[in-house]
Order: C-alpha cells, then structure tokens, then sequence
C-alpha cells in the first residue's frame, strides 16, 4: 500500500502544482488590473475622454500601431476598431481627430520593437496623444506551427519572456519620445471555439501571456489596458470573422466600444 500512498501525495502535488500553474495567472491579471487603471469614485477626478475634450489643441493625434487586429483584417473598409474608436472620440470630445493606422499584418512583437528602436515611427510617435498598441498574436502562432506539441509547450517560455521584453522596450522608447502620451494596449484573446482540442488549454494559457501586457502598462502612468477578451471569446463567436481569428466589423465595433468605456470610466494620473 505504500507505493499507492506515494503514488497519491504524488498525484495531489502535480495537480496542486497545475491548479497554481492554471489559475495564478488570473489573479496575477486581477491585481494588475487594479494598479494599471483607477476608476472614476467622485467629480474631483478626471476621465481621459474629459482630459483630451478640455485639452487646449483642437485635434487629437491617434497612432496605432501593431498586427493585423491594429489593421482591421476581416472587417469591411473603414469599419476598423482604430477608425471607429477615432470617430467615438471625436463625437465624445469635440475635436478632431487625426487617426494613423499602422498595422502590419504577420507582425511579430520581436518585428515591432526592431522597427520601434530603430525609429521608423519616431516622428509618429512624438506628435501622437494617444498611442494604440497589439501585437502578441503571432508570437503565440509560432507555438502552433511547432508539429510536436510538447516541443511547443517547452517554446511558450522562451517566447513568453521574448514578448515581455520587447513589451518592456517599447513602451521605455515610447515615453522617452514623448512622456505625457496614452498608451493604450489591448489584451489578446482567445479565438477557439469551445469544440477545439484546444480551446481549454489556450483558455488558461493566455492569462499568462495578457499579464506581460499589464506589466508593460505599469511602466507608463498613462495607460489603459482594454480587455478585449471580455468582447471576443466562446460567447461571442459571431464576433468572429469567416477565418475564425480576426475579429467581423461588428467584434471590431465591440472593442472600440470597450475601449471608449475606458477612456470614459478610468481617471487619467493628474501627475500626468
């Protein structure tokens, strides 16, 4: 019986170990979330769509850049999150806005942080007031393409810390261009339906991944992380578009709209 016992304290470490391995994530996110952005509590504090309506330029400069998802794949012409958040941003705040999308489909963050240190948005980003940033997506695809799935599981740290990394400095070349820009970053989301093999692992695999983006957005006193898995996810499949990945033109409204309630309900850092 000795050897069952064994077997058993075994067995609760391994899954004890998994249940942390699973679910800490989440509650990593949970904190994050609390220190990254505060909400609105009284009329003494200032929301960032009243920050940029009572700012003295008339126009407000929005730079996007990052992914396909940044680009619009699989929405209709100028039914894009970037172009439709820039126009509920001019109808909240009365101004204009000037919007400048460069979203590079295939895009890799470790792609982005080269063009980023090496200046090809310095201009850009100097004159932005707001900048929108997503990327991840195809870090994470590179772990699909491995053939041998454990091969792909023994990747996802080395890609993990890659991403961080390169999260890290290009949000640190951001605010030493321009320190009193918003940053906006956007979490990543899950695409698989419930039916997929392996939807329940990517399920608890991307917290893990989303809690590098709330890391980077502590780096940056004004910032906002929008939770873009709360609109694209098994509940929301009609979001989808035909390819199953990108969001339709109605999950790109969703996410401007997401993004716009942050903008109405975080109090932007009056030290800012």
């Amino acid at each position: 019986m000795k050897w069952f016992k064994y077997i058993l304290v075994l067995f609760i470490i391994i899954a004890a170990g998994s249940a942390f391995w699973f679910y800490y994530p989440q509650y990593q996110i949970h904190k994050l979330q609390k220190a990254a952005a505060v909400s609105i509590k009284d009329h003494k504090q200032t929301s960032y769509i009243q920050y940029f309506a009572k700012m003295k330029p008339s126009s407000i400069h929005h730079l996007a850049i990052g992914d396909s998802v940044i680009k619009g794949v699989g929405a209709n012409q100028k039914e894009d999150f970037i172009t439709r958040f820039s126009s509920e941003l001019r109808q909240a705040t009365q101004k204009t806005v000037i919007s400048d999308n460069e979203g590079i489909p295939g895009i890799t963050s470790t792609e982005l942080n080269q063009f980023i240190q090496h200046g090809k948005f310095n201009q850009e980003i100097k004159k932005a007031d707001i900048i929108t940033i997503n990327v991840g997506g195809n870090d994470i695809l590179h772990l699909a393409k491995q053939k041998n799935f454990y091969q792909a599981i023994q990747s996802f740290s080395t890609l993990q810390n890659d991403f961080a990394e390169n999260l890290t400095q290009i949000t640190k070349h951001i605010k030493k261009l321009n320190p009193n820009v918003t940053v906006v970053y956007l979490e990543l989301y899950n695409p698989l339906t419930p039916k997929n093999q392996f939807y329940g692992f990517a399920s608890k695999l991307l917290p893990k991944w989303n809690i590098n983006i709330y890391k980077a957005a502590n780096l940056s006193p004004s910032s906002i992380v929008v939770k873009t898995s709360k609109v694209i996810n098994d509940k929301h499949l009609q979001y989808l578009s035909a390819d199953g990945v990108h969001p339709n033109s109605k999950g790109y409204f969703a996410i401007s709209q997401e993004m716009l309630n942050e903008f109405k309900h975080t109090a932007k850092p009056k030290s800012i």
